[in-house]
């Protein structure tokens, strides 16, 4: 589990092809200081496995489905990266929880300049926009964010200047694609809930009774 703070903006220094999968190798000094073999490190939002560490340098294997729904697909060498290591029992919760299981993949439609801060509005596709709600939490790219206004394909976020000065959401121009994943809680309660609303109101009433 992560929270959506993102610890370190680290660099791609190696991609290798796998056919199916991808095998990347992100410098982060911070993150891989006490990382081994089998821990989790949150990369531009998505969850993925040490496979070895050394010199500040860390590998993973992304796998087809990861490229598949992911903007890793994408990633080449010198891209920068948000990088969040997984969160320790009895750490404060900053941001919300958030599972690095990547829902989909958005578009930055436009950004709009403040004077401390900037609103980004992004698209993305409605199968996602019934979790985002205004005021709720997102997470993009890995940073955990609050939801200013929610419409049918898009929402808005505001970020402040250290998400812009210390996250890749700083360097993402109109076109770029971010990593998006809902609300857990979201999920679940619609899967918990579906059943029971396709049922006739008379027998809801019954079984409340």
């Amino acid at each position: 589990m992560f929270t959506g703070i993102v610890e370190e903006l680290g660099r791609v220094v190696g991609v290798t092809d796998l056919s199916d999968a991808a095998r990347i190798a992100v410098a982060g000094p911070l993150v891989t200081s006490d990382a081994k073999h089998g821990d989790s490190i949150a990369v531009n939002g998505v969850c993925l496995t040490v496979v070895d560490v050394a010199g500040g340098v860390f590998t993973a294997d992304v796998m087809r489905e990861t490229l598949v729904r992911s903007s890793l697909a994408k990633v080449a060498e010198g891209d920068r990266v948000n990088l969040e290591r997984a969160a320790a029992v009895g750490q404060r919760l900053g941001g919300h929880i958030v599972q690095g299981h990547v829902d989909g993949t958005g578009t930055v439609l436009s950004r709009e300049r403040a004077e401390h801060w900037e609103v980004v509005q992004v698209a993305l596709p409605p199968a996602l926009a019934r979790y985002v709600v205004e005021k709720g939490s997102i997470t993009v790219d890995g940073v955990s964010l609050t939801v200013v206004s929610a419409g049918p394909d898009e929402f808005t976020v505001s970020l402040v200047p250290t998400t812009l000065d210390l996250t890749t959401l700083g360097l993402r121009k109109p076109g770029d694609l971010v990593n998006l994943e809902v609300d857990v809680l979201a999920k679940y309660v619609e899967r918990l809930v579906t059943p029971h609303l396709a049922r006739p109101a008379g027998e809801r009433g019954e079984e409340s009774r």
